[in-house]
């Protein structure tokens, strides 16, 4: 059967390439798939921390391929230092506007609008940052943040949000990422978006690589 092999981050650079065809027996696993493209590009053993997904949703690496799959290969993401409708869940390669994306969630009924701005800064583990590219799985990434709009409209009695994260190259200064939270009470409204950026940066397939002065790094800060 053939499987279409998708990577990001650190791996696409190793393989040089972002998709790899595979065909592979029948009954054959992500695990397995990940052997015979270790194989080819001398990757070596599946690392621990990695996850996969199939068909954009998460999988175990011992869960059966079928033909036509396409099997995402999921490193730590970037991590950082830490209602059911939506006012905007988007990623965007363009610049983001915080009072336009802000505006979009507040309504008449709420006493609260928390925002929260996450910034490229200048200084990173010792080292000097000319710029951040940040680099998501696209569809994947949607429906997570989909669903953890919808987990916070569960958990708190919020009116509206909005999250919209940059992809692409940014430089030192520039937003990476927009979380609006309107509520009836700023209680519930700083809780919420503190959940959502802490759940955003732990489980949403979006990684970044610090470009310095010297050098470049990707970040896997929370495996």
């Amino acid at each position: 059967m053939n499987v279409r092999v998708v990577l990001f981050a650190k791996p696409r650079e190793l393989v040089g390439q972002p998709n790899v065809e595979l065909a592979l027996p029948t009954g054959a696993t992500a695990a397995d798939a990940w052997s015979q493209l270790s194989n080819r590009y001398d990757l070596g053993p599946l690392p621990r921390s990695f996850r996969c997904a199939v068909n954009s949703e998460y999988a175990g690496w011992d869960d059966p391929l079928k033909e036509g799959d396409e099997l995402a290969v999921i490193p730590p993401v970037s991590g950082g230092a830490v209602g059911e409708r939506h006012g905007l869940v988007a990623l965007s390669e363009e610049p983001l506007d915080p009072v336009a994306i802000a505006e979009r969630v507040r309504g008449d009924g709420d006493g609260a609008l928390v925002v929260f701005e996450g910034v490229v800064r200048e200084q990173s583990r010792g080292k000097q940052v000319r710029a951040l590219v940040y680099e998501a799985y696209g569809s994947m990434a949607q429906r997570q943040i989909e669903q953890l709009a919808d987990e916070a409209g569960r958990r708190w009695p919020i009116s509206n949000v909005a999250v919209v994260h940059r992809t692409g190259t940014l430089k030192v200064g520039e937003v990476s990422v927009v979380i609006a939270v309107a509520a009836p009470h700023r209680g519930e409204a700083f809780d919420a978006c503190e959940w959502l950026i802490d759940e955003l940066k732990r489980t949403v397939p979006i990684w970044k690589k610090e470009i310095y002065t010297e050098g470049e790094a990707w970040i896997e800060d929370r495996p």
